[in-house]
């Protein structure tokens, strides 16, 4: 069966840094695009940042600048590096994808790993 399992969330003071991972496995990870996405209290679900089959990126705005994805395929892992952050961006975050690269909505989530920023 499919599963996408999220690590490395916590709490961290504002102005910190995170790295966020979640490893595949049941897909074709190489055929996948990934992303990350969060949701906090009373709030949207909303796209943090996705990564193509190729390399590609795009990030919400709200996090360009402070926040990295990347992916590695032989290790099946897509990574999130969260740095200089807010504590807006408290939230729990989700792993999630889809097969190629024509952006759609997630065809598997996580679980989700909580992010709490204090100030």
């Amino acid at each position: 069966q499919v599963q996408l399992v999220e690590s490395g969330g916590g709490l961290v003071q504002a102005g910190g840094s995170l790295r966020l991972s979640c490893a595949a496995s049941g897909i074709i990870f190489s055929i996948n695009t990934m992303a990350w996405y969060r949701q906090a209290p009373g709030k949207q679900r909303e796209l943090v940042s996705r990564i193509t089959i190729g390399g590609n990126t795009n990030y919400a705005d709200s996090v360009k600048g402070r926040f990295t994805i990347s992916r590695d395929n032989a290790k099946n892992t897509v990574y999130l590096q969260m740095n200089s952050l807010k504590p807006e961006d408290s939230a729990v975050y989700y792993c999630a994808c889809h097969r190629w690269d024509r952006a759609r909505d997630p065809e598997y989530w996580g679980q989700g790993t909580q992010l709490t920023v204090s100030s």
